[in-house]
């Protein structure tokens, strides 16, 4: 059955929007001819039946083998910011990145954002999409946008002071930073911060009551990856009852993380995201990893686009530690290739109030390794991998403890 969305005034044809997609990618992409059917879905319901594509597949064809465009089209290039081996690269047509700052508009619409406000970007610009994602958006609208970028904590805090910041857009556990260090120096008062858009890791409703109060401003959740083009798939309204996923952009399924199959709305999975309007990297049936619900219910906020629910957690090992993925393998070969270590080690993630996500590497020693520069050594080895600055600490030969099944490689002290 096909049922057309209705969005934002205009009737979306999900089922014409996804063979318009398939015509052009089986064109144009050989890994994707090689997978797809050759002939147009005569459902929705036959989208389940399509294959998935994964973080691996990236990986084989890296790094444009997915590119559905010629290389002179393509005006930009984004680049993920830490997973195992090869990075994602994500490529954009001028039509992708005006797209792009139509999805970011829309974010920052939905949390009551106006040309009238001024936008305080402490997202990192780069290869990491984050940055130029939200500059983009706030500058179709017609904000004013102060591009801090990333760090700097007391010339944050003096921008947002001296310049009359209205939004400020950045990671939550970034935000309580800024908080801390606006407590430090006189409080809110004289601030004229409202509204905060906060993502790129997980954090908890008890992060956003903080954040709130210590910054005098109401926090937004958003959500994207750079496999579908970074921030601007979806973004909690006023209400707050989980995040709106825009459907005329994008298709979103939930799926057993086991079996594949897809659920029904109310059942928790895996996210699974489609781009329908993406020119130079298109993705079909993306699996993100990313554990949540689909709601079916309409939101009382009016919205045409169904939500899913603030997200659960991950449906693999990776870990999100100040914006930054981190795998515990990406970790081991950086054990392996440092002498004196060895392979029995373990990931300590902490959050203390107030303060960003830390990582701590614990690793044995080799029997008999020469101590002097080795923690040295592999912190500066671990930040080149991975971009953390991280804590080191060398155990003695046969401190940690054993198991006979899978060793506990990681330890999360964050309260998700």
């Amino acid at each position: 059955m096909n049922v057309p969305m209705q969005t934002g005034g205009a009737r979306v044809d999900a089922l014409a929007e996804w063979n318009a997609m398939l015509r052009r990618v089986r064109e144009r992409v050989p890994f994707y001819r090689e997978r797809l059917p050759d002939r147009e879905l005569a459902s929705l319901e036959e989208v389940a039946t399509l294959p998935f594509t994964v973080k691996d597949d990236f990986r084989s064809t890296y790094p444009l083998g997915l590119l559905a465009v010629p290389r002179e089209d393509v005006v930009r290039l984004h680049m993920s910011s830490g997973t195992t081996g090869k990075p994602v690269v994500t490529a954009y047509t001028r039509e992708d990145l005006e797209l792009w700052a139509t999805c970011m508009e829309r974010v920052l619409r939905m949390a009551g954002v106006g040309p009238h406000d001024t936008v305080q970007n402490t997202y990192g610009y780069g290869l990491f999409t984050g940055g130029l994602g939200f500059h983009i958006g706030a500058e179709r609208l017609g904000c004013t946008v102060i591009p801090a970028s990333a760090g700097v904590t007391q010339r944050q805090v003096m921008l947002l002071r001296d310049l009359g910041t209205t939004v400020l857009t950045c990671t939550p556990s970034y935000a309580l930073v800024l908080a801390e260090a606006v407590a430090a120096s006189g409080g809110v008062d004289g601030l004229q911060l409202r509204a905060g858009i906060f993502g790129a890791e997980p954090w908890t409703a008890g992060m956003r009551r903080e954040i709130e109060v210590g910054l005098g401003l109401e926090a937004f959740d958003i959500y994207g990856l750079t496999e579908l083009g970074g921030p601007g798939i979806g973004v909690d309204c006023p209400l707050h009852h989980g995040l709106h996923v825009f459907e005329d952009h994008f298709y979103v399924e939930v799926v057993d993380p086991a079996t594949g199959r897809v659920l029904p709305p109310g059942d928790e999975g895996e996210l699974v995201l489609t781009s329908f309007h993406r020119q130079a990297s298109p993705v079909i049936r993306y699996r993100t990893r990313d554990r949540t619900v689909l709601l079916d219910d309409p939101c009382p906020c009016g919205s045409p686009f169904r939500r899913v629910q603030r997200l659960l957690g991950r449906t693999d090992d990776m870990l999100v530690v100040r914006g930054e993925n981190v795998f515990p393998s990406q970790v081991e070969e950086v054990l392996l290739r440092v002498a004196g270590l060895t392979a029995n080690y373990q990931l300590v993630v902490d959050r203390q109030a107030h303060r960003l996500d830390t990582l701590e590497v614990r690793v044995e020693a080799a029997p008999d390794a020469a101590r002097e520069g080795l923690a040295d050594r592999l912190r500066e080895r671990v930040r080149e991998t991975i971009g953390l600055g991280v804590d080191v600490s060398i155990l003695e030969p046969g401190t940690m403890a054993r198991s006979e099944g899978k060793a506990r490689r990681v330890v999360d002290r964050r309260e998700l």
